[in-house]
């Protein structure tokens, strides 16, 4: 019992930063997980980031150093601030939410999260 809905998406130069925000509003459960995913026309959605509100971070090999995921508790709001944006970073953005117990790599797998928001498009040219 969650909605999700995210923004701040927008394009920006190689080298340039973003900042995503997911506002997740929980009804029924006090644990969730907050994940950020990106899905580019012809590929998977992959993992980027998420974030127990239990305190584990995870994130995927290829923003690390770059990407920093963050909460607000008392607004209710995941934020994924994208630095040393490259092009490679282009993609629909999503952000998703699940009441479960994740390990290691699952906090990355798409298709464990049952909430998500509609999208927003994070373009970088070179």
């Amino acid at each position: 019992q969650a909605q999700v809905s995210e923004s701040g998406g927008g394009s920006v130069q190689s080298g340039g930063s973003l900042r995503l925000s997911c506002r997740v509003s929980t009804f029924t459960y006090n644990h969730i997980v907050v994940g950020w995913f990106r899905q580019t026309v012809g590929n998977e959605r992959e993992g980027v980031a998420a974030i127990d509100s239990d305190g584990p971070i995870y994130y995927a090999d290829s923003v690390k150093g770059r990407f920093t995921i963050s909460q607000d508790s008392d607004k209710g709001t995941v934020y994924l601030q994208m630095n040393s944006l490259k092009p490679d970073d282009t993609a629909m953005y999503y952000c998703a939410a699940e009441p479960a117990h994740f390990l290691g790599e699952q906090y990355l797998d798409y298709t464990l999260y049952g909430y998500w928001g509609q999208g927003t498009q994070v373009t970088v040219s070179s």
